[in-house]
């Protein structure tokens, strides 16, 4: 059963007109949402992590230098950070069935595409396309999943969802160097498309309806384009720091945040409501937390990969092998903690996460040349752990802290602390990099550079983490976001 609302505010205001659509009462309905949530839980990392691995295969083919291998990566990362909440809030207003239906087929073709490119430009151009269908996704398949469970499941399925992710992220590096060894590179992309196909039938097949909560808005196309401008400004910032130009695009990155903030509170249906962030507590302490974890953890398997290979000897293959123990345990935990966080307030769970992870973090400053495997391992076991109990019990206070109309906007803004945290934990290692080392090739001799950059990069995600762990703890209980944001026109 569908309800339609509406929602008058002051005297002059656009109506505001939401559509809440029931949570599935078959159990078997449920299962289907999850399963294709799983399915494209899985997709996007997997072939995000196996193109990594691929990289010097496909430089290789299409004589790519440096900057345009950094771009093959960058271009995807920011397509999709930059669409992540616009799409969002499209999918709450015109329906996240139809916006995640397009997305995985947007993807799915990309994927088709990039088996068929000839030259480096096109291929570029491609990862932009994938990049544009991933936020599609993203920005709705938790929304879809949140709105289908009532919140004492919710916990649970994010768990399986992020336990999906984790699969992604750590089947990539080891399928994709098998695939790309005795198949090709281009079968890494092609393995996408019946993955799309089977996902799209199921959703023509399998899902009736769609979630439309705010029917009837108008979409904030101006809101839209400055929120992208500052969000590419910063994100292609970090990708160049040190440089003079990196902080020049960051600081007009901030610039911009400030003036779509300030546009946003002016407008009467925002792309992003602001007062999610200052009048809500939970949901903004929450995605800052997001933010700081994944700026203090993303580049940690890069540094590691490359300690393993330069000052441990390890081949790429079994570097790959004994970084896989950190994914791994996480998609262990990961339901674990998510079904915690239905017992738990989410927020004490994911604060618990984010301090084992501080201390994962703070072993690994002591690495050297001669440190033994297993202390390494010991210490991505713990970082897994952390991470793990931290991401889904995260996005879960995430989810819940925001009324079912916001779903679309939060499931955004979530992939987006994820994606700008991503970008601020590499440019900060190639920053120690190049500040440390120099622009010079890392071989026996700037080891003992090589070995404190690690130190200093490891000191300030310990610092980064520490204090999200405060982030996290402050957030307060999750409440429903419509309980502290007042409709406009009403006190």
């Amino acid at each position: 059963m569908v309800k339609e609302m509406k929602k008058t505010g002051a005297p002059g205001e656009v109506p505001e007109i939401c559509r809440t659509d029931d949570t599935p009462d078959k159990a078997a309905e449920k299962r289907v949402v999850l399963l294709i949530a799983i399915l494209s839980g899985f997709i996007t990392p997997f072939d995000g992590s196996a193109v990594n691995i691929a990289l010097p295969t496909i430089g290789k083919e299409f004589h790519m230098d440096a900057i345009a291998l950094s771009w093959v990566a960058t271009a995807y990362l920011l397509s999709s950070a930059v669409c992540l909440v616009p799409f969002g809030k499209i999918a709450d207003i015109y329906g996240r069935k139809k916006i995640f239906l397009y997305g995985i087929t947007v993807f799915s073709l990309a994927s088709l595409l990039m088996t068929m490119v000839p030259s480096t430009e096109m291929f570029i151009r491609v990862r932009v396309l994938q990049g544009i269908g991933s936020a599609m996704i993203f920005g709705t398949g938790v929304a879809i999943l949140t709105s289908s469970f009532p919140p004492r499941e919710r916990g649970k399925v994010l768990g399986i969802y992020v336990t999906a992710v984790y699969f992604g992220l750590s089947l990539g590096p080891f399928l994709g160097g098998m695939m790309t060894h005795y198949l090709g590179w281009r079968s890494i992309f092609f393995v996408n498309v019946p993955l799309g196909i089977i996902t799209v039938l199921l959703i023509l097949w399998k899902l009736k309806g769609d979630w439309l909560e705010c029917k009837g808005e108008k979409f904030d196309l101006t809101g839209s384009l400055i929120y992208s401008t500052a969000v590419v400004a910063t994100m292609y910032g970090f990708s160049v720091l040190p440089d003079i130009d990196g902080a020049v695009l960051i600081a007009g990155g901030l610039v911009g945040a400030i003036v779509f903030a300030l546009y946003e509170m002016k407008v009467p249906f925002p792309v992003l409501d602001i007062r999610l962030l200052t009048k809500n507590r939970v949901f903004a302490l929450s995605n800052l937390s997001a933010l700081i974890n994944y700026s203090a953890t993303y580049a940690v398997t890069f540094l590691l990969s490359l300690d393993l290979q330069y000052t441990k000897g390890f081949t790429p293959e079994n570097a790959g092998m004994i970084l896989v123990a950190q994914p791994i345990l996480q998609a262990l935990i990961s339901p674990v903690a998510g079904r915690l966080s239905d017992r738990i307030e989410p927020g004490i769970v994911a604060s618990a996460g984010m301090a084992v992870t501080s201390f994962g973090l703070f072993l690994l400053i002591f690495l050297e040349e001669t440190t033994p495997i297993w202390y390494l391992v010991i210490c991505l076991l713990v970082l897994g752990t952390g991470f793990g109990l931290f991401s889904s019990p995260n996005t879960n206070a995430i989810m819940s802290a925001v009324d079912k109309r916001f779903y679309g906007v939060a499931s955004g803004m979530n992939g987006t602390m994820r994606l700008l945290g991503q970008m601020l934990s590499m440019g900060i290692a190639m920053m120690i990099f190049a500040v440390v080392i120099g622009p010079v090739q890392i071989t026996p001799e700037y080891y003992p550079q090589f070995i404190s950059s690690l130190h200093y990069a490891f000191i300030l995600f310990t610092v980064f983490c520490v204090i999200g762990v405060f982030a996290s703890l402050v957030r307060g209980k999750t409440t429903p976001a419509h309980s502290e944001i007042p409709e406009k026109g009403k006190k």
